[in-house]
């Protein structure tokens, strides 16, 4: 597995080469950038063409984190994601689909190699329309990256349909042969686990849904490293949760060297690019066992 690092750590900065220089300290082989106008603005030229130059001057992977939050709303921590690529509006649909592709463009100068796609948000039922809006959403945008050459991957959510099942249904009814996947190692831990029985032992959400992937381990290119405590979706450092890292470490073994671990983590007001390169260095040390 590659060391990999989201800027989603610092989400309420501007992404500058200063910061990225200290996730490449801490020992970053990827960086993975999520868009959010506020903090990378791919509308800006300018300001993609200096994330341009950071990757072309550093020996950095770059992948994309598509954006979730429309440009008008307030931003906060706690903001909950607007974007939605499957909403049943489909005014939101059309809205979420352009603003990705804005994001996507900026592919056209930044080496981004992968976009990570979020289907529906929190609470986001399954059912025939979800099943279609997706692939309806995965053909536009996958058309509309691979010139780029982005390849997209789905990630697991906490929402009914982005269950690692439900996405390789996606994928298989759309032959979208050419789709990888981002497991979500936080979220996967906040699925249903499977009770003992007489015919079966105990399996944890998290064991699932590697299991769920592992017939297409081929095509998991990223896993989203970050802990919580079983109840909500907190983005903690890896040990700071209740996730049994050791146990991460035993499945991880199984995909390919090639793939990208990317510490993605929640941020904290004013934190500091030093101390944040020291944590990324343990946390590392943590998470390979």
């Amino acid at each position: 597995m590659q060391r990999g690092i989201s800027t989603h750590i610092f989400l309420q900065q501007r992404l500058t080469p200063t910061l990225l220089d200290s996730l490449a300290a801490g020992g970053a082989a990827a960086v993975e950038v999520f868009a959010a106008r506020h903090h990378f603005d791919y509308t800006d030229r300018e300001a993609v063409r200096e994330l341009a130059g950071w990757f072309r001057s550093n020996p950095v992977a770059a992948s994309l984190h598509m954006p979730l939050f429309e440009d008008d709303v307030p931003w906060t921590k706690h903001a909950a994601p607007t974007l939605n690529l499957i909403s049943s509006n489909k005014g939101t649909r059309i809205e979420t689909m352009d603003e990705v592709k804005r994001a996507l463009e900026a592919a056209e100068l930044v080496p981004f190699s992968s976009c990570v796609i979020h289907l529906g948000l929190k609470d986001e039922p399954w059912d025939t329309r979800a099943l279609d809006d997706s692939l309806t959403a995965i053909e536009h945008l996958k058309a509309f990256a691979s010139p780029l050459g982005v390849k997209l991957l789905l990630e697991n959510l906490t929402n009914e349909v982005a269950t690692p099942e439900h996405l390789m249904e996606i994928v298989t009814v759309g032959h979208f042969t050419n789709v990888g996947f981002c497991l979500d190692v936080g979220h996967a831990h906040l699925g249903q686990s499977l009770p003992e029985t007489k015919d079966a032992p105990a399996r944890s959400a998290l064991e699932l849904a590697f299991a769920s992937f592992a017939p297409v381990a081929d095509r998991v290119a990223e896993l989203h490293l970050h802990d919580n405590r079983g109840v909500r979706d907190e983005h903690l450092w890896p040990g700071e949760g209740s996730i049994d890292w050791a146990a991460v470490a035993q499945h991880v073994a199984t995909l390919p060297a090639e793939m990208i671990g990317v510490m993605e983590i929640a941020y904290e007001l004013g934190e500091d690019a030093a101390a944040v390169t020291e944590r990324v260095r343990a946390a590392w040390e943590r998470v390979e066992l």
